[in-house]
């Protein structure tokens, strides 16, 4: 694709944007399936389904806002690189992206990341720069002072993993298509860390179907999500200890805007039910989910939502786990 024209960054994520990202992207991100289980059903009394971005390109619904955002850049830009911050999930999708258009991928990581998403990154060809934190796992200010360095001195264009109207509307497009194939929803479900997914969501969903709810899900040991939208100011997340580690981060102001607006309720679960709803979806579904993609599940299992009667979208946000250390063996399971 050869762009030379301005490249267009909105400042705001409409439904339109979003048909824009849509059509964008289309060639090169997967329409995912919908999967459904009929014992699951019979145990909740609701119809549930479940829209498998673990079957979508670098394992997770985040190549949807990099290829967007990699693909609203100008030729002249693109040359010069992209650059983001991540744990892992949005530094192998932009890399993925910024291999397809042949440009070079800067990702700040933490040296705490799963073997499995560095090794992600390594393999899409992503030029990782390691994150100096004071603690355990880095803070937004430290991953994002990073990536700030990596910038200044590549003059590569940012793209922030969530607080950015491109990866947004990106997102957002994983529920166009969801309502596509499953027009009946009563909920939606989605996972929040940053707040990129259930922003997007949120937003596509209610102008698509506006009866519909839309519930974020999220770990109680990572719970500034919850804080903030209740208290209807960001909260900051400190010391996430949560093994749902795609969902440490806090809320950006964009995210943040678009969840007050069109969210409907926010949860919390616990370390136990994440590891036991990842674990049912082994088992039931037959496939791979990352334990942050457990969390709506594990909202329903342990009736933190009444949903007998309803029917109910469940996004699954990705499946990059590390094989080696799955937490039912820790735990003994």
């Amino acid at each position: 694709m050869t762009r030379t024209e301005p490249a267009e960054s909105p400042s705001v994520v409409t439904l339109p944007v979003v048909r824009e990202a849509h059509a964008r992207i289309a060639r090169f991100v997967h329409r995912t399936a919908i999967l459904s289980s009929a014992s699951l059903n019979e145990q909740t009394g609701a119809r549930v389904f479940f829209k498998c971005e673990n079957f979508q390109r670098a394992g997770v619904f985040k190549a949807r806002g990099a290829f967007n955002a990699v693909y609203s850049l100008t030729d002249q830009q693109a040359a010069r690189g992209v650059v983001t911050s991540s744990s892992g999930n949005q530094a192998a999708a932009l890399s993925l992206a910024a291999r397809t258009r042949g440009i070079p991928a800067y990702i700040a990581m933490p040296k705490v990341a799963l073997r499995s998403k560095v090794a992600a990154v390594q393999r899409y060809g992503g030029n990782i720069v390691w994150v100096e934190a004071r603690g355990t796992i880095p803070t937004s200010e430290e991953y994002e002072a990073t990536a700030a360095e990596i910038e200044s001195e590549t003059q590569a264009s940012p793209v922030h993993p969530y607080n950015d109207a491109r990866t947004i509307a990106g997102q957002a497009t994983c529920t166009v298509e969801f309502l596509e194939q499953q027009a009946d929803l009563d909920l939606l479900l989605a996972p929040v860390g940053g707040g990129g997914l259930l922003a997007g969501t949120a937003l596509a969903a209610k102008q698509l179907q506006p009866s519909i709810q839309i519930i974020g899900c999220e770990p109680e040991m990572a719970n500034d999500a919850q804080q903030s939208f209740r208290s209807g100011q960001i909260v900051a997340q400190l010391q996430p200890r949560t093994i749902a580690d795609g969902l440490r981060t806090s809320l950006g102001d964009l995210t943040f805007q678009l969840i007050r607006r069109f969210a409907d309720d926010i949860v919390t679960v616990g370390e136990d039910g994440i590891v036991n709803a990842m674990r049912f979806v082994w088992e039931t579904l037959k496939i791979v989910i990352e334990p942050s993609s457990a969390v709506p599940l594990a909202a329903i299992l342990d009736g933190k939502l009444p949903v007998a009667g309803k029917s109910v979208g469940i996004i699954l946000s990705g499946g990059n786990v590390d094989l080696d250390n799955l937490p039912w063996k820790a735990s003994g399971r």
